[in-house]
């Protein structure tokens, strides 16, 4: 679970374990490149205030937040950029998808991006963002219509 209380002995074991789900929601939240520098600050926060950080009910949480609104107050345009899936990597992925997701309200991003790119749970989901799991239903049914509609895709 996402949420539990650190249970680490060190901070080279809590990096290992939550660095990689960090850098999902706040690359889904600001952008590829911007998500990964708002990870970094993020993660040299909680080196520098190891023993607060260890002692909280949901870091990540707190660590999402801070490297979020850090990221926000850095970047230099609003418009989030999602780099282009390389389709050698993956299976084919529609064109315009990283451009229809980063038109998508943060949210709604965050959540259809955690849920389906990275495949989260809706409890990870809602434990890692301190919501509860019909709020975040609610985001990824209407992010996912707002796809769907930019896209041109019918049900």
């Amino acid at each position: 679970m996402v949420a539990e209380t650190v249970q680490v002995e060190s901070f080279d074991g809590f990096v290992r374990r939550y660095e990689p789900r960090l850098r999902e929601a706040l690359s889904a939240s600001l952008g590829s490149d911007p998500g990964k520098d708002a990870t970094a600050e993020a993660m040299a926060y909680a080196w520098e205030h190891w023993e607060k950080v260890r002692a909280m009910d949901n870091p990540m949480g707190y660590l999402y937040v801070l490297g979020r609104n850090r990221g926000r107050r850095t970047a230099i345009r609003r418009r989030v950029v999602l780099l282009p899936t390389p389709q050698e990597a993956t299976p084919w992925v529609e064109p315009h998808l990283p451009d229809a997701l980063g038109a998508l309200p943060e949210q709604q991003r965050v959540v259809v991006m955690l849920l389906h790119c990275f495949e989260w749970t809706m409890s990870e989901v809602a434990e890692f963002l301190d919501v509860s799991k019909s709020t975040v239903q609610s985001h990824a049914e209407r992010g996912m219509a707002r796809l769907r509609k930019r896209m041109g895709v019918t049900t």
